[in-house]
């Protein structure tokens, strides 16, 4: 893990097109902004490990599972 220390109004770059700056510092939180191509998706940790979850759990359901619900609603 890199450690950096910055103030407000600095930034890092991370590889030539996203870029993290330091917006401000209140109390113990830090607002930062990032800049980076609309290709790069950007979430919080605690949301990203959520999609996670959800794509492993998406990914055990059983191959006709659409096959299944097309029954019910026919029956």
């Amino acid at each position: 893990m890199l450690i950096l220390t910055r103030k407000t109004k600095e930034a890092i770059r991370i590889g030539e097109d996203i870029e993290i700056s330091i917006l401000g510092i209140e109390g113990d939180q830090v607002k930062i902004g990032i800049s980076a191509p609309k290709s790069v998706e950007i979430h919080r940790k605690e949301i990203y490990d959520a999609i996670q979850v959800q794509n492993n759990e998406a990914a055990k359901l059983p191959k006709d599972i659409f096959t299944l619900f097309e029954k019910e609603s026919e029956g």
